[in-house]
């Protein structure tokens, strides 16, 4: 775990929390714009710490794989927190 946070870097939870914030308002556009505060800090959230759930796991393929890949994994985990947010607040 401590090698993928050395190897993650302070400007790489940056770009992931980027993401989870186009995630995020692209998911309040989609549900009609409401509750945007929530789904864009959701969204960073989930994007920033899907990684190191992987990792806690024992997925080891994010070290090896690059900024690509951990930023690809982040949006999936982003995008499926957001629609367990939106399922649940229903």
């Amino acid at each position: 775990m401590e090698e993928l946070l050395q190897g993650i870097g302070i400007a790489v939870l940056v770009i992931l929390a980027l993401v989870g914030l186009a995630v995020g308002w692209l998911a309040s556009a989609l549900s009609g714009g409401r509750r945007r505060a929530l789904y864009m800090v959701v969204g960073a959230l989930a994007a920033m710490a899907t990684p190191f759930v992987l990792a806690a796991l024992g997925v080891t393929v994010l070290a090896a794989g690059g900024l690509l890949l951990v930023v690809v994994v982040a949006l999936i985990g982003a995008a499926l927190v957001l629609a367990l947010v939106r399922a649940i607040a229903k």
